[in-house]
């Protein structure tokens, strides 16, 4: 779930991967576009940035990094009364920091920037709060509670286009779009502390939650893209508006 979470936060960092000696970012050099290895440049900047995020850069306005929190989320399987609905609210989760960027395209003119991500997690832990109703199979699994979650291998995919603009004589960009998609490879999860349930029906809810985890993933996947869609652009614009293109990419 959430899986991609956040994957959002770092992955993004990208977009500034090589702003060089800009606003306490010494650590990083700034790219020649001119490079013939312009984009395994921005990629290196990219995980040295994300390896700095990890502690929190509060010169870019992050103190700290995790958890990564989403409002909340919903899934739909089956119609019908008995058909099963869920709500996860207070959804955090940890371990989107370990992020690394393991490919990077990029296409650069005068007035686009376009680039292309591919990400890697090893495990991201998440923990929420749930209300469901209805059945799965033949399992009641109406009731609420706790929600957790282990995704391993988690690998995401990223696309930026970005439009130049001056300001105040320096160059800036302006995020025009975002898109993203993601994959796991190995899930486990289930549901804690359920007031006033049967131990047997839960031991089979929690069975069949993790022996359908890839499917119930795909359920949730629409509406966890978007809120991490949105979560991604919010983090991007931000670092737009305070890192000058000019900073991480030299002519």
């Amino acid at each position: 779930m959430k899986s991609a979470v956040l994957l959002c936060a770092c992955s993004l960092l990208i977009s500034v991967g090589a702003v060089g000696r800009y606003r306490g970012l010494e650590f990083l050099d700034p790219c020649p576009r001119r490079d013939p290895k312009l984009e395994a440049c921005l990629a290196r900047s990219a995980n040295v940035l994300t390896e700095h995020f990890r502690q929190g850069l509060p010169q870019l306005g992050y103190p700290e990094v995790e958890p990564i929190i989403l409002d909340e989320l919903h899934i739909s399987l089956g119609g019908g009364p008995d058909g099963y609905r869920a709500q996860f609210k207070e959804i955090t989760a940890k371990g989107v920091s370990a992020l690394r960027v393991t490919g990077l395209r990029t296409r650069l003119s005068d007035d686009e920037v376009q680039l292309q991500l591919a990400l890697s997690i090893p495990k991201i832990r998440a923990a929420a709060r749930y209300r469901s109703s209805g059945t799965l199979i033949l399992v009641q699994a109406s009731g609420a509670g706790d929600y957790w979650g282990e995704y391993d291998g988690v690998k995401a995919k990223v696309f930026i286009r970005a439009k130049p603009f001056m300001a105040q004589g320096y160059r800036y960009l302006r995020l025009q779009q975002l898109k993203m998609d993601f994959s796991v490879q190995n899930i486990k999860m289930g549901v804690e502390n359920v007031r006033d349930s049967n131990p047997i029906l839960l031991a089979a809810l929690n069975l069949f939650i993790n022996s359908n985890s890839q499917e119930l993933l795909k359920e949730m996947k629409p509406d966890l893209r978007r809120k991490l869609v949105q979560v991604m652009s919010a983090f991007v614009e931000k670092l737009f508006a305070q890192v000058p293109y000019d900073a991480w990419i030299t002519d």
